[in-house]
């Protein structure tokens, strides 16, 4: 194996024309010059200098290795920047998760942050529901997610994950623009002849919304189900049912109205999930950006942690 010491003292002898010369450039003594280019000598088995009294002539085999040795010697310089900037959060690449809401009003945030600040590293996004993106955590396949918790529908992390609170969301009513429940707060026993919309069957949300009618006497008559909140407060907007959305899902238009439970209110809760072992020096900085997204969108019904 070549070393890239006695390699680069070779270079500069042959650029400079005497072992003083590239002593003086390098720092060294003409001894310390001498003894490397003897080494490198050693280790590729021929002799590189004509050696007179007072001068040394590179053979063309020196010449040739000087030149080929300085683009070396150039790429290794570069690669080593590389890591210093793998290593100092400037280069890299961090791989986040996400859940549909959070990826619609948090995370262009927060991306666009991480773009403006680590312009030469790579951001990954995917998005899925927690379970999904908790295993991918544990597996190694993304750095950091967002994923979410109901206040009846608690959950525990496993112990390699740290979870860092973000964002609580108020729960709110989503009913239709002129609903006779649509006072200030809802009491959710007014509701118990209604159709519901809910999210897919066995998700948190719609076990939450089971839980929370159950909590007021009755069962809620599920008719209608979906993932996309766009989609269920469409629904809503056509009076064909009331639904039960976290604040991330509910935007304020034109024939619907959100308003939260009358007395305790409910939450949904968001953080941010990572392998505690997880060395990536960008992940700082992309718990940093959700931050500063959270901060951004926080407000009525939206609460920064």
């Amino acid at each position: 194996m070549l070393n890239p010491v006695h390699l680069r003292t070779l270079v500069e002898v042959v650029a400079t024309g005497s072992f003083a010369a590239a002593a003086r450039s390098l720092g060294y003594t003409a001894s310390a010059v001498s003894q490397q280019v003897s080494a490198f000598e050693r280790a590729v088995g021929v002799a590189l200098f004509e050696r007179e009294a007072h001068s040394v002539r590179p053979s063309s085999a020196a010449v040739f290795i000087a030149e080929r040795g300085a683009e070396l010697l150039a790429a290794l310089e570069g690669f080593e920047d590389e890591i210093a900037g793998l290593v100092g959060g400037r280069r890299g690449r961090v791989r986040l998760g996400t859940f549909p809401t959070a990826s619609a009003r948090v995370v262009p945030h927060a991306v666009a942050l991480l773009v403006t600040e680590r312009p030469d590293a790579e951001i990954g996004l995917d998005e899925g529901e927690p379970d999904d993106l908790l295993a991918q955590v544990l597996a190694g396949t993304i750095d950091l997610a967002l994923v979410y918790a109901y206040d009846l529908v608690p959950r525990t992390w496993p112990e390699e994950l740290t979870a860092t609170p973000l964002l609580d969301e108020a729960l709110l009513v989503v009913l239709p623009d002129g609903h006779p429940a649509g006072r200030a707060q809802v009491r959710v026993e007014e509701l118990a002849d209604e159709r519901w919309i809910s999210s897919r069957d066995g998700t948190a949300g719609a076990t939450c919304a089971v839980r929370l009618c159950a909590a007021h006497g009755f069962t809620p008559r599920i008719s209608f189900r979906s993932n996309d909140y766009g989609v269920v407060c469409g629904l809503v907007r056509a009076g064909v049912g009331v639904a039960l959305v976290p604040a991330l899902g509910y935007q304020p238009t034109a024939g619907v109205v959100g308003r939260p439970l009358r007395g305790k209110p409910l939450r949904r809760h968001v953080f941010a999930v990572h392998r505690t072992t997880n060395a990536n020096p960008l992940l700082r900085d992309a718990l940093a950006a959700l931050g500063s997204a959270c901060d951004q969108v926080a407000g009525e019904h939206l609460t920064r942690v």
